[in-house]
């Protein structure tokens, strides 16, 4: 008998190599992900949806640098959570693993700030994410079917420090655990604050059907990009996720599949918060249907004064031309015309630009043999060849459609 609830897993994946590579990620994880991905997968049939692989991806720089603009930090955690996100792409297609709906495996990346020299100044605990220590990760309530680890010196250090903090239980809330002192901490604030801009409200678009990887990291990187505030804890954030109207989408390849609106904005509402809440009760959600462009949005309140804007767009601006207090971007290499565009319709009111954020196009590389591992692997990243492969599951008995 399947079960309502996907099963769920957690892979504590150490440093990745740098520079990040698919090749250096290849010969350090390699293995891991593979047997890892298979295990996960055969609990799919368990449920009606996918199994849910959380990989917990240390990041030291997150440690190190807790106060500075997520603006100086974009470009190297965006390398890192990309070329995990590629490996598990190239790892699936090879092994013919399916990542892409819900027989598969549903995998998600969440950012660990966690150094294996444990020098440096982990996160105090918190439940709102994108960042996030091991600590609120061993408090957070989450049931994990199995816990896997890499067989290295930093992967048993990761795995020891996890159970170190899920043994401590409540003995450590309210501990300042940065390394740094109170006056220090004040100072690299303000020099961050002075050398960057810091963004507290930040969009990104799309149409975002049959939720995949490459969705993923851009959906990651929005909300990662939103900064925290360290002297007022009152000021308002933002992420706007402008998802495109169900109109604009009737000539779509393979339309018969597309998600309806509600569906794909439930499927961003699902991964969001399974990357920014690890409180034990559900964030306070709100709908919006006002007269006016950009006016339908279900939103997500959390308890950081962050509120994720899942938004219908019915245009390439979306609120971007709406709302002047938006100012960061994120984009993909493919879309980068777009920003270009926005800023010029900015311009053109007297607003100030948006600062443009760009996460790397997850592409196939040579180091894919053969003509059907890189077709696997752009199957995995393109909504067209999962509606495609959809399409042509509708016909079969047994389906799940």
């Amino acid at each position: 008998m399947e079960s309502p609830e996907a099963p769920r897993f957690i892979l504590f994946l150490p440093p990745v190599p740098l520079p990040p590579s698919l090749k250096s990620l290849k010969a350090a994880f390699g293995d891991t992900i593979s047997q890892v991905l298979k295990e996960v997968a055969s609990h799919s049939p368990d449920s009606q949806h996918a199994a849910i692989l959380e990989v917990a991806l240390a990041i030291p720089e997150l440690a190190r640098n807790q106060l500075a603009s997520r603006s100086t930090l974009c470009d190297g955690v965006q390398a890192s959570v990309a070329a995990v996100y590629k490996l598990v792409c190239v790892i699936a297609a090879q092994d013919q693993v399916n990542v892409e709906d819900s027989d598969g495996v549903d995998v998600r990346v969440l950012l660990v700030a966690w150094a294996p020299d444990g020098l440096d100044g982990q996160p105090e605990p918190a439940s709102c994410g994108p960042v996030v220590g091991l600590d609120t990760l061993a408090r957070c309530g989450r049931q994990w079917q199995f816990a896997f680890g890499v067989e290295s010196e930093a992967g048993e250090k990761m795995v020891k420090a996890f159970v170190a903090a899920k043994g401590s239980g409540e003995q450590e809330k309210g501990v300042q655990s940065t390394s740094m002192k109170d006056s220090e901490a004040r100072e690299q604030h303000q020099r961050s604050h002075h050398s960057k801009e810091r963004n507290y409200h930040v969009a990104v678009g799309g149409t975002f059907d049959h939720l995949h990887i490459g969705h993923k990291l851009l959906l990651t990187m929005t909300v990662f990009a939103v900064d925290e505030v360290a002297e007022d804890n009152q000021t308002e954030r933002s992420a706007t996720i402008g998802i495109t109207g169900d109109q604009l989408l009737v000539n779509k390849k393979h339309a018969e599949v597309l998600e309806s609106w509600s569906d794909r904005q439930e499927a961003v509402r699902a991964f969001l918060d399974s990357i920014l809440n690890f409180a034990p009760s559900p964030p306070t959600i709100t709908t919006r249907n006002d007269p006016g462009p950009n006016g339908k949005s279900v939103d997500l309140h959390y308890s950081d004064n962050l509120t994720v804007k899942c938004t219908e767009i019915q245009d390439p601006f979306g609120p971007t031309i709406t709302d002047e207090q938006i100012s960061a971007l994120i984009i993909s290499g493919e879309t980068r015309s777009g920003g270009k565009a926005v800023n010029d319709k900015r311009k053109e009111k007297g607003w100030q630009e948006l600062g443009v954020f760009e996460v790397d196009v997850l592409d196939a590389e040579e180091e894919l043999e053969g003509s059907e591992a890189k077709e696997g692997f752009g199957s995995k990243l393109s909504s067209t060849a999962i509606r495609e492969k959809l399409a042509r599951k509708t016909d079969a008995p047994g389906s799940r459609i």
